[in-house]
């Protein structure tokens, strides 16, 4: 199957699904397995040490001859590393996020490589155009991980973008359906970038544990929080409660950081500890019920979303005047 859009064309795939690339759960393994089955696989490289990046990367250029981008969280230490590791590769496609796309995007381009940017709000789609972004993921509050401080969601965040840039926009946070994908589409969006749907997904380099909680959670079982430091939507467990006592005692933002530690979310998401972990997940995993090989999770994607155009042609049909 094939479904042309401007983004499928920039980036010379078959499908306008994007792969998130979230931190210790986007590796090689996935990310080959959605660019093999016509999306554009992401390696995150939030959560790796740059020996670890370029191991991922020499085994992705084994695993797969398609279109795929390495995900670059601008706040990352090494990211000076991780751009001479991405130009060693040859990789083609970056998605940056979590700062000014203006700092890098001039440096990428001049070696020949696409720049996406995830921006939370229209002021910073905007931004991305004029810093010479070539494409941007509108970002809903309903997103797992690190969220925007506007709180925008993505059915408001998406006509926002669209009307604001020229370039593609991408819609995420809270897609993992085809029909989330048609009503994405339906709001101006040239793709869609799916993180949680794909979580649960065979490849996906989490912990077993954190994928099964993630199927077996319910509406209302993720939180926006931490919002002083910066905002992470996780699944509620021991550490989030943790977090509300912190609040109820009027905790100091150097207490919260205390809280927080270091390598949280690698406790949970990559080492299974669902107590006192990290458990970054969006608000799409109340629609997710089954760990899926992720050539299956695009199918069905897909499928459904043709069987929704299909449905929609039927109850709307277009008249002449």
């Amino acid at each position: 199957m094939k479904i042309q859009t401007r983004i499928t064309e920039l980036l010379q795939i078959d499908l306008p699904i994007i792969q998130a690339g979230m931190i210790w759960t986007s590796g090689w393994r996935l990310a080959s397995a959605v660019s093999n089955s016509g999306g554009l696989g992401v390696i995150g490289s939030g959560s790796m040490y740059p020996q670890v990046l370029d191991e991922h990367l020499r085994k992705m250029k084994d695993a797969t001859n398609k279109p795929f981008a390495v995900n670059l969280p601008l706040f990352y230490p090494d990211v000076d590393a991780h751009l001479n590791t991405i130009i060693k590769y040859g990789v083609r496609i970056v998605i940056t996020s979590a700062g000014n796309p203006a700092k890098y995007t001039p440096f990428l381009k001049e070696k020949g490589i696409m720049v996406i940017h995830v921006v939370p709000g229209k002021k910073f789609a905007e931004k991305s155009q004029q810093a010479g972004c070539d494409a941007v993921i509108a970002e809903g509050v309903e997103a797992g991980g690190h969220n925007g401080r506007e709180e925008t969601t993505t059915f408001v965040l998406l006509p926002l973008v669209c009307s604001s840039v020229d370039i593609p926009v991408i819609a995420a946070g809270g897609v993992a359906t085809g029909r989330q994908m048609a009503a994405a589409m339906a709001l101006g969006a040239d793709g869609v970038q799916i993180g949680s749907r794909f979580v649960a997904s065979e490849e996906a380099s989490s912990h077993t544990n954190f994928k099964n909680a993630v199927i077996q959670s319910q509406e209302g079982d993720t939180v926006l929080t931490l919002k002083e430091l910066m905002p992470v939507r996780l699944l509620k467990n021991k550490f989030y409660a943790d977090i509300v006592s912190a609040y109820e005692r009027h905790a100091s933002r150097e207490e919260l950081v205390s809280l927080l530690g270091r390598a949280r979310a690698k406790r949970g998401i990559f080492e299974g500890d669902m107590n006192e972990g990290e458990l970054e997940i969006g608000q799409a995993a109340a629609l997710i019920d089954k760990i899926m090989p992720a050539s299956d999770i695009i199918k069905e994607i897909c499928t459904e979303f043709s069987a929704t155009i299909t449905n929609l042609n039927k109850r709307f049909p277009t008249q002449d005047p």
